[in-house]
């Protein structure tokens, strides 16, 4: 296939992945980024002299880059430095002490059972149980299919795999469920909060969603360099198979001619013919026109009410004092359903947010506490409203003052200084991903049918496909990677398909492909 060629509009991970997977199947690929860097999401800001993470920070699920990597005749190893970590996550709750989550889960469950009594012990053992169960039946029944439906998902999971998934009732809620684990309270926010590393509520989102709980009791490891530098890899990693990046450049429409995405045209007017067009950019921005108003029926839109969770962030060098800091830590509001029905219900910055902290020059060592200024990454949830309304300077002050109050409540204090501080609201999100409102997710997994919501890799535009976290199967590093496989897959068997088509004589004297 050496004389087709693919456009891939941006150089977000499922972009990277798609052209990796394409170019070492021998297509042309060029890939056309608008910003100047690799990664999409997965970016960095300038602090200072610093450099700081201000996208993800959590990488699990490390054998779907192995993979990658091995297939393009290279290793993730060789490209990226990776250490795996001992102590997950610390949470805090008040100044009272805090509870750790190990890579060991027996070692986890003595925790929380020294923390919260035997009986949520317990309770964490069966929650594993049943969060490893959901991930085994769902696996490959729905998260690795391209575009699957309840009814491809009933046969292929069969009888016993229905069985296991209907043991944990997946129409009830996150928040439900976790009542049959665990009676304290504390516990059912620390794993309610895992929905919302797909954007989601744990009041709405599906029980299913305790897979990732599975997900990341196999494994979390810490990328050297920060997260950015898995982008720059696989960018490396794709310019060694041929691929051609342009940064700096922003599509201002897809192409098409003859049914289907013939193409990209840029905003200085130079056009990009392509027998096939990968958009790597949150499907919101296609059904808004962001592309060309041809490509904007392609996929369906995305309702605002429907949208992730947005943020806001501070990315900041600073000292910091009293509860020492693990690489991941979380510190809980005193109100987790007025947190939730602040973002999803009034569409407000909540008051006092629960808030993550990522200490980016730690690891998992007591011992490993920097002597001096250290760089952190702050995440506070926030609705996704960014092109609607401007939270102006009093609400984003408030927002901030009970953030920090919150970590002092918590044992920690952080001394901050406004030179060395960057920070970015779902306005800013916006203006950066467009048509989305700051969302960080694509569309919020709420209720048991957003899951089969969420547009597939091809679209309704023939040669036109989608990738990304905003695509099935999610949103997160591992899934758009895998987006970006399957994108790639659904391209190169459509191309196989008409390529070994003949040319066949009608009764009409017409001739088809």
């Amino acid at each position: 296939m050496g004389d087709k060629r693919v456009i891939v509009v941006g150089a977000g991970i499922g972009g990277l992945v798609t052209a990796v997977e394409l170019a070492r199947r021998g297509l042309d690929v060029v890939v056309v980024e608008k910003f100047d860097t690799p990664g999409g999401k997965m970016r960095e800001v300038a602090v200072g002299p610093s450099h700081i993470d201000a996208g993800p920070t959590v990488f699990t699920m490390r054998s779907i880059f192995e993979d990658i990597f091995a297939r393009a005749g290279s290793s993730l190893t060789d490209h990226v430095t990776v250490r795996p970590l001992d102590r997950l996550v610390r949470h805090a709750w008040d100044e009272s002490g805090y509870l750790d989550l190990f890579a060991d889960a027996e070692r986890s469950a003595d925790a929380i059972a020294a923390f919260a009594g035997p009986a949520e012990g317990r309770g964490f053992r069966n929650f594993c149980r049943d969060a490893e169960r959901v991930y085994r039946s769902l696996d490959h029944a729905f998260i690795r299919q391209e575009r699957p439906n309840l009814l491809d998902m009933t046969r292929r999971q069969g009888l016993s795999g229905l069985k296991d998934l209907w043991s944990i009732n997946p129409f009830n809620t996150m928040w439900g469920a976790l009542g049959t684990y665990f009676q304290d309270p504390r516990l059912r926010q620390l794993f309610g909060r895992y929905t919302t590393y797909c954007g989601s509520s744990p009041f709405m989102a599906p029980a299913t969603l305790m897979l990732i709980a599975h997900v990341e009791q196999q494994g979390v490891w810490i990328v050297d360099g920060g997260m950015q530098r898995l982008a720059m890899a696989l960018a490396a990693l794709a310019q060694r198979q041929g691929v051609a990046f342009r940064y700096g450049e922003t599509v201002e429409a897809i192409d098409v001619a003859g049914g289907r995405a013939a193409g990209v045209r840029l905003a200085g007017g130079e056009r990009l013919a392509a027998d096939a067009v990968v958009l790597n950019a949150d499907s919101a921005a296609l059904a808004a026109g962001y592309f060309g108003q041809e490509a904007a029926g392609a996929t369906p839109a995305t309702n605002r009410t429907d949208r992730s969770l947005s943020a806001v962030t501070w990315n900041l060098v600073a000292k910091t004092g009293g509860l020492p800091l693990l690489r991941h830590n979380v510190f809980f509001c005193r109100d987790y359903h007025r947190e939730f029905d602040d973002i999803f219900g009034q569409r407000r910055l909540p008051a006092e947010p629960t808030v993550y902290i990522c200490a980016q020059d730690r690891d998992d060592s007591h011992d490993d506490q920097p002597g001096g200024p250290e760089r952190l990454l702050l995440i506070a949830n926030a609705p996704a409203c960014g092109d609607v309304r401007a939270f102006d300077q009093k609400e984003l002050e408030t927002c901030e003052t009970g953030t920090f109050r919150l970590l002092r409540h918590c044992g920690l204090e952080v001394e901050r200084d406004s030179e060395l501080t960057v920070r970015t609201t779902p306005t800013d999100f916006e203006r950066m991903f467009p048509a989305t409102g700051g969302a960080l997710y694509g569309r919020a997994s709420h209720g048991w049918r957003a899951s089969f919501s969420r547009p597939g890799t091809r679209s309704k535009l023939r040669r036109l496909y989608l990738t990304g976290g905003s695509v099935h199967p999610g949103a997160g590093i591992p899934m758009a990677a895998m987006s970006g496989v399957m994108a790639a897959e659904s391209l190169l068997t459509d191309l196989v398909s008409t390529r070994r088509s003949t040319r066949t004589a009608t009764s009409g004297g017409m001739s088809t492909g």
